[in-house]
């Protein structure tokens, strides 16, 4: 029996929740990979587990989105390793990270003016851009000879 993921924020989900799947792994590994399945793919069903929190399931959908399939389920699957119970606990960690990271609030921008010097340097550098263009604009009337 696997144990819980605890993820943080007060946040623990059960094994119960998880889906876990073994599969082939591709990759060097002999006549073994052949015969082994080593691949771990566990999944979370982000949109409809009742393990979830109800104020974590729409930070989740939302900062999520692009790795949830279209019945919002996280996916996540290893295969670095030869053994079984290693790819399991490192495909835990990583859903466990993602969860993390997705839950973690995001910091709020403070709006920025540029520098005096930033706004100069910007001015030099467009001066000296259009003074070269400028140069090569006079030189293709002496070019004209072919």
């Amino acid at each position: 029996m696997m144990p819980d993921l605890d993820v943080g924020f007060g946040l623990r989900i059960p094994a119960r929740a998880l889906e876990v799947a073994f599969s082939r792994s591709g990759g060097p590994g002999g006549q073994n990979v052949n015969k082994v399945e080593t691949r771990a793919t566990v999944s979370l069903d982000v949109a409809r587990s009742p393990a979830l929190p109800e104020w974590a399931r729409p930070v989740l959908l939302r900062r999520l989105a692009r790795r949830l399939t279209r019945e919002g389920v996280l996916i996540v699957s290893a295969e670095r390793q030869r053994e079984r119970a290693r790819n399991l606990a490192a495909a835990r960690e990583r859903l466990a990270g993602l969860l993390r990271e997705a839950l973690t609030p995001e910091k709020p921008r403070r709006p920025t003016r540029p520098t005096r010097a930033s706004k100069e340097r910007r001015i030099q550098g467009k001066k000296r851009r259009s003074g070269r263009k400028r140069e090569r604009r006079a030189g293709d009337a002496h070019d004209e000879g072919w």
